[in-house]
Order: structure tokens, then sequence, then C-alpha cells
């Protein structure tokens, strides 16, 4: 029986939790703070799943229960109660059995990272980087509605207005692993505004989502950082242009990828607190290593999931937006909406909500669930 199945999974779980709620309390274990935010993440997605595991055999104890007094009683009132007892857990049922196998599916451990949001405008020219800055003002507002926190790194204003490119960050909880279904290529088909005889025109931006690295993800040996600083660059201001607040990092890293000695060139200039520029500076050079560093990973999940919506691939096409139509349409799902208005001003819970169902039904088949 299913039941039995999905019990036999969740079967060592209670002993993992309990030992786990020990060793979060040990000393040694907080003082070692990647294994001590390893394990906190373990502890609460496994109190997730024994919270769901309690309700669905509370049920199948329910259902038996009801079972055997509609078979042994003689009262009318108290047979009517089981059925209704009965019909409620049976209901219940399918419901905690798909939670429970959405729950038992590996986690993607980035899924709860920050993210970093690069978007650059390609094939189109001025009209390109116009959408750029159009799918940048589409994030900004979702990011709004989400409760994120958004702070612009660097950008390149296009000729006409928009972006030929813009990187930025995304803080909050789970935000890596609602962006990640971004990632690839967009495409736009409308009428320019430069356009004098109406002709429909299709141009591309590309989006890139990184997991916003943690201190603790890759090892950075902060005495062979070379700093510069210098006056940052704008109009005007009390400070801009007097004060040496922009920051200049050197890193030379080794890829382990290729063996390659690489020099990292980043530079900050966000704001006019120079020991604010070196922390953002800082957290874009761990991101930067981790994403070169877990790019093969990448990779390997993609050529192992080729039909997978998230694999990563930036390259590829992932959604046309069809302005004389009002149509989106993501071709991953081949899920088309006529809502291009409220879409582009963020309402875009919707798509990645079908881009999740989605990668975890494959989930569900590739693990036998």
């Amino acid at each position: 029986m299913a039941e039995n199945s999905l019990i036999d999974r969740l079967d060592g779980l209670d002993s993992r939790f309990e030992e786990i709620s020990t060793l979060i309390t040990d000393p040694e274990v907080i003082a070692d703070q990647k294994r001590y935010v390893r394990l906190t993440k373990e502890y609460h997605d496994l109190e997730e799943i024994l919270g769901v595991k309690r309700k669905y055999l509370q049920a199948l104890s329910d259902i038996a229960e009801a079972k055997e007094i509609i078979g042994a009683s003689d009262d009318p009132d108290l047979k009517a109660m089981a059925r209704e007892e009965l019909d409620a857990a049976s209901q219940a049922i399918p419901q905690l059995e798909e939670q429970i196998k959405i729950l038992l599916i590996p986690a993607d451990p980035d899924d709860a990272k920050n993210a970093i949001v690069e978007i650059r405008g390609g094939t189109g020219g001025d009209e390109a980087a116009l959408f750029a800055g159009d799918l940048f003002r589409m994030y900004q507002k979702f990011a709004e509605q989400k409760g994120w926190q958004l702070a612009v790194s660097s950008f390149s204003e296009g000729a006409a207005g928009g972006y030929k490119e813009i990187v930025f960050s995304l803080t909050g909880a789970g935000v890596y692993g609602v962006m990640k279904y971004e990632s690839g290529v967009h495409r736009v088909q409308r009428v320019p505004a430069t356009e004098t005889q109406g002709r429909v025109h299709t141009s591309a931006a590309t989006v890139a989502v990184l997991p916003e690295a943690e201190e603790f993800d890759v090892e950075i040996h902060e005495g062979e950082i070379r700093w510069d600083t210098f006056r940052s660059g704008g109009a005007g201001g009390q400070n801009v242009n007097k004060v040496e607040s922009g920051v200049r990092l050197r890193y030379n890293w080794k890829n382990p990828n290729t063996g390659v000695v690489e020099e990292i060139l980043i530079e900050c200039t966000e704001t006019r607190d120079q020991p604010k520029n070196k922390e953002r500076a800082l957290s874009r050079l761990r991101t930067f290593i981790y994403d070169k560093e877990h790019q093969k990973y990448l990779d390997d999940i993609a050529s192992r999931r080729k039909t997978m919506v998230s694999t990563g691939d930036r390259s590829a096409k992932i959604r046309t937006y069809n302005y004389p139509q009002g149509r989106i349409t993501d071709h991953r799902i081949n899920y088309t909406l006529y809502n291009l208005g409220a879409f582009m001003d963020g309402d875009i819970q919707g798509v990645i909500d079908q881009l999740t169902v989605a990668e975890n039904a494959e989930k569900l088949k590739e693990a036998q669930l």
C-alpha cells in the first residue's frame, strides 16, 4: 500500500531529529559555523516533515478507528459520527501524502539564499536596453510585493534609456528558490518607440540569477586581496568627488575546474562609506567564486535532467513577451497568460508557481515517489 511505502521512507527521521536537536546545542558544533548552519537547516526541514508525518499517521489511525466503530457498533448516531470522521480523514490523506512526497525530495541547498541578479541587453540595440530596463522594473515591483530588499551594485545605461547591463542583489526569505526560474533569455516582441512605420521588432535580454555566497561557502585568503581606493564618479554632491569612498579589489584565484590562476577585479561605488563598499565588494567576490566553483555541479545537473525547468542554463530562451497581443508565454512549460500589463508590474508569482509545480512533478517522477 502507498501509505506503507511512505511510512517506510519516513523511518529513522525521528531518531535523526533527536540527534540533531542535541548536536545544535553542543558548543563545539556552534563554533563550527559551516556545520552549525547546515545542521540547523536540516533540523528545520525535519521538523516540518515530522509535523506532516504526525498528521498523516493520525489520519490513518482515525480511518482505522472509524471503520472499526462502523463495523461493530449498533448505535446509529455513533455510526453517523464515525462515517463523518472517516470521510474527513480519507479526504485529508491524498493531500498529506502529496506534502510528504514533496518534502522527501532533497531540497536545493541554495534555495534559502539571497540572490545576485544580472540583466543584460542582448540582440536588438537600444530596444534591448529598454527591455532590460523594463525587466529590472518588473523585478523591482515583485521584490516590493515579497518584502525583499533590493540593492543595485552596478549599471550601465543605454543610449535611449534602460540598461545595457544592471547588477543587483535581492535579500529576503528564500529569494534564490523563487528567482532561480528567471535565469535565461527573455524575448520581447513589440513596436519600438523609434519605429516610424509601426513594425513589430523582436529583441532580447539575458537574466542570470546566482545564489549569493555566504562567508563560509567559499575560502578566501583576505590577506592576499589587493585593495585600491578612488574617488567615486558622479555629478555634484558634497562628498562624491572629494572622498576616496570607491574601492577596487584584485584577487588571484585558482579555478579548481581548470587549474588556471585568474585575476578577479571588482569595483564598488554603491555607498559613500568606504568600509561598506569593501564589505559589498567582498560579498560580490564570494558570490563570483562560488558561482564559478559550482558551475560544474550545475552543468552535471543540467545534463542529467534535460527537461528540468531550472537548469541554470543562461543561454536558453525561456519566455516571450508579446506586446501587440498582451501575451506572455513561458516556453519551458508551454504556459501562456494574457495579462502582460500586470505581469510587467511585478505580478509574476503565478508563473513561478506553475514552474515550481512542474519541477516538483519531475523530481517526484525521478525519485519514484
